[in-house]
């Protein structure tokens, strides 16, 4: 049996007969290697930028927020804040009032969510360290912090004494049905510009409680939800069930995915077209693959024959190229891995690619479930073209 094996390598390697086929092996090769480099490095690298898109979001949105089922707002009293205070799982929360308002300065408009605040709001969500020029606003008087996208659309600079941001909003206690004048306005300062990102900055400004309850009519210890910064290992629907009983109205709980469907599900769907648009390279370079089996098939099988004759097993032919079909796609995608994962290296301890018209470098993100994706793939499409290029193989 060695012998054969002995006498089925030398006819194999053999330099003047395999010199044609062992070209298109190596091409196959080098396209499985770059096929799987480029799945690995355009997986992590759209890992990266998901996470530093998240990174910003995740600094403004709360880790849970509770919001009443009906309703614009819901009752937060005493009690009910002491006992959430007395729940182990929760570490910090703010109760928010948060209303649409229309802003005004110098014949300029722009409608956004105001969102009064107070000191506890900074211990979940760090408010300060968002503040790109000016401080957070003085809950004494009449201040606004704003986003960057507001103070470009209305041209709005901090203190400026010369003219006042006007707010508008709709009264809501007119016991007329016809009202003179349906709105309520105030003038405010503003003392802070923060930015997040272009969707947050144009959307939303703060102030003080005290300032947004008296624009927007809302009676005391009423609110528009809570914002919670709780331990990560419970769930939305645990604290939910948790806290339902301290409140008269019937509330739900909701955390940073179900707070922003929309956006992690375009995140997901564009993870998942990405990862199906490379793998189909993949596919492609198989194809490579299964189009070198065919061929070495085709050209080895005299000598097969022969081999056969003297003591070869004819139930082994089929396997030799099944087998060197999964080396040809496994040791290529491995190789390709490997080399995929040293540039990923590279760009992160030392970038050599940034984003176009910054010196910001293009992130990168190495993730246990990518490696494997890319591993799992490699192995499955490996399997299935070698056994594709011999499932016709007739002895």
């Amino acid at each position: 049996m060695n012998i054969s094996f002995l006498i089925a390598k030398r006819y194999f390697f053999s330099k003047s007969k395999q010199k044609a086929v062992n070209v298109i092996n190596l091409i196959s090769l080098s396209l499985i290697v770059i096929s799987s480099a480029t799945l690995i490095i355009v997986l992590s690298g759209f890992s990266g930028l998901k996470d530093y898109g998240l990174s910003f979001s995740n600094s403004f949105d709360p880790e849970y927020r509770i919001i009443p089922k009906t309703g614009k707002t819901f009752l937060i009293d005493s009690t009910i804040i002491k006992s959430l205070k007395r729940i182990e799982e929760i570490k910090n929360f703010a109760p928010v009032i948060e209303e649409k308002i229309f802003l005004s300065f110098r014949g300029k408009n722009h409608v956004a969510y105001l969102r009064g605040i107070d000191s506890t709001y900074l211990e979940v969500i760090p408010l300060k360290k968002l503040i790109k020029m000016g401080e957070l606003f003085n809950p004494k008087y009449d201040e606004v912090v704003i986003g960057s996208e507001i103070a470009n659309i209305l041209n709005l600079g901090i203190y400026d004494y010369n003219d006042f941001l006007s707010l508008t909003a709709l009264k809501k206690e007119s016991s007329r049905l016809i009202s003179i004048n349906p709105f309520i306005k105030k003038r405010s300062l503003v003392s802070g510009v923060f930015q997040v990102g272009d969707e947050v900055d144009k959307k939303y400004l703060f102030s003080s409680l005290n300032f947004s309850r008296n624009l927007f009519q809302i009676p005391k210890n009423y609110f528009s939800y809570i914002d919670v910064s709780a331990n990560q290992t419970i769930s939305s629907a645990f604290l939910e069930k948790k806290i339902q009983s301290l409140f008269l109205d019937k509330i739900t709980v909701k955390n940073k995915q179900q707070l922003n469907p929309a956006f992690y599900k375009m995140l997901n769907t564009e993870n998942i077209a990405i990862y199906f648009i490379f793998t189909l390279v993949l596919v492609i370079s198989l194809f490579n693959v299964i189009g070198s089996l065919i061929i070495m098939i085709l050209e080895k099988k005299p000598n097969l024959k022969i081999l056969n004759a003297i003591g070869f097993p004819e139930k082994n032919n089929k396997k030799i190229f099944f087998y060197l079909g999964l080396m040809i796609s496994w040791i290529g995608g491995f190789l390709g891995l490997l080399i995929g994962l040293s540039l990923l290296l590279i760009q992160y301890y030392y970038p050599f690619l940034y984003v176009p018209g910054t010196s910001f470098p293009y992130p990168v993100s190495f993730k246990l479930n990518d490696i494997f994706l890319v591993l799992l793939t490699l192995f499955i499409l490996g399997l299935i073209s070698s056994v594709w290029s011999t499932l016709k193989y007739k002895n």
